[in-house]
């Protein structure tokens, strides 16, 4: 938490070195943590333990430049392009639908992707962001109106459509954005048994999608009895031994066992399996601890903020990261069925990483508009 004076202004301005710092420490510690769980695969694999590391480092590096330009830019800019989009992630999702030889390819049986050329991204972890901006931008607009639970489905039915495009393939992201959704209305409306409907709603949605693909039915029964489901409870089964076996303090850096071709995406999913193993309860409980350090700081951006579009913007984002956070820690410990939720910030990750690390960037410009005077701890 550090001011400084702008030149011609008198009033010193606040900016959350605090956010930045732990999101960089965030980030450096996923460093350590990739290269711990994927050196022995990349070593196997494709000849080099530092593989994954390489491209996270790169994924970083390119991250950066989205942060800091979001963090400089005034962020009631993007409040004009709220409703662009929102409607160009639709088109971007709907599109990934479509195959298109060299422009669509799938990814364990689900078409996710879209190249461009040498380049790849998941159009779904563009709406996150899209969603983000669009919310804000339209409960803003209709703030006084969510009283009434007709503007609140109204609100809902504004959404459906990108909920269902994405949802119909990539069930786990649908869930998170509907998540973030229910949260800036959460934040937004005064009155709190309606979302008792809107939770209804949600569960209802899931199971349809549920119902509608068996492969989700499946990861069901793996989760409640993923010693009887042979290949789909292998991944969880492993990640529970990892977690067992690393005690109170762990084995040691790099000592995991379980990473040597036993834990299924041990840099992704699974990574905080890996950090159980090797790092034990003391560390689970210190990254627990760190990431519930970082919504504290958005709590406060989101308290202090000068307007309401700035506040709902912080609670996106902050919602987002909780809900990924708890989420992929309740797969891995099998709390919840198999989502396939990556840790933000510490996981393997290429579009969803980059675009994290955006969405810290619009916190740190909407922390950079704070009068110093103003802000309350």
């Amino acid at each position: 938490m550090v001011a400084g004076k702008r030149r011609g202004k008198k009033n010193p301005t606040y900016f959350d070195y605090n956010l930045l710092f732990i999101t960089i420490f965030l980030l450096c510690f996923g460093l350590v943590m990739v290269y711990s769980s994927s050196s022995y695969t990349s070593a196997n694999k494709y000849g080099d333990s530092a593989y994954y590391l390489k491209l996270q480092l790169r994924n970083i590096l390119i991250g950066i430049i989205p942060m800091f330009f979001l963090a400089k830019i005034d962020y009631r800019v993007w409040k004009r392009l709220g409703t662009m989009a929102y409607i160009g992630s639709f088109a971007l999702c709907t599109l990934v639908l479509i195959p298109i030889p060299g422009l669509t390819r799938s990814s364990h049986g689900q078409s996710r992707w879209l190249w461009l050329g040498p380049v790849s991204f998941q159009p779904s972890e563009i709406a996150k962001l899209a969603v983000i901006v669009f919310m804000a931008t339209l409960i803003e607009r209709t703030c006084r109106q969510l009283v009434e639970v007709k503007s609140l489905v109204k609100v809902l039915l504004i959404m459906a459509p990108l909920l269902g495009v994405i949802a119909y393939n990539n069930l786990s992201t649908a869930i998170i954005i509907f998540g973030i959704i229910v949260c800036m209305l959460f934040v937004a409306s005064p009155r709190y048994l309606q979302f008792i409907i809107v939770g209804v709603i949600g569960i209802a949605f899931s199971l349809v999608f549920v119902v509608a693909a068996s492969y989700r039915g499946g990861r069901i029964e793996a989760w409640l009895h993923p010693e009887e489901a042979g290949d789909a409870g292998y991944q969880t089964l492993q990640g529970l031994y990892a977690i067992g076996s690393g005690g109170l303090f762990g084995k040691g850096l790099g000592e995991s066992l379980q990473k040597m071709g036993n834990v299924p995406e041990s840099q992704n999913d699974m990574i905080f399996s890996i950090i159980c193993e090797e790092l034990g309860l003391f560390g689970a409980v210190s990254v627990i601890l760190l990431f519930i350090l970082l919504i504290w700081r958005m709590m406060i951006i989101a308290n202090n903020a000068k307007d309401l579009f700035g506040a709902l913007v912080v609670s996106g984002v902050m919602s987002h990261i909780a809900i990924q956070v708890i989420l992929n820690i309740s797969v891995v410990t099998n709390t919840i069925p198999n989502t396939g939720v990556i840790l933000p910030f510490i996981s393997y990750g290429g579009t969803s990483l980059i675009f994290l690390m955006a969405e810290v960037g619009l916190v740190l410009s909407v922390s950079r508009g704070i009068r110093l005077e103003n802000v309350s701890l």
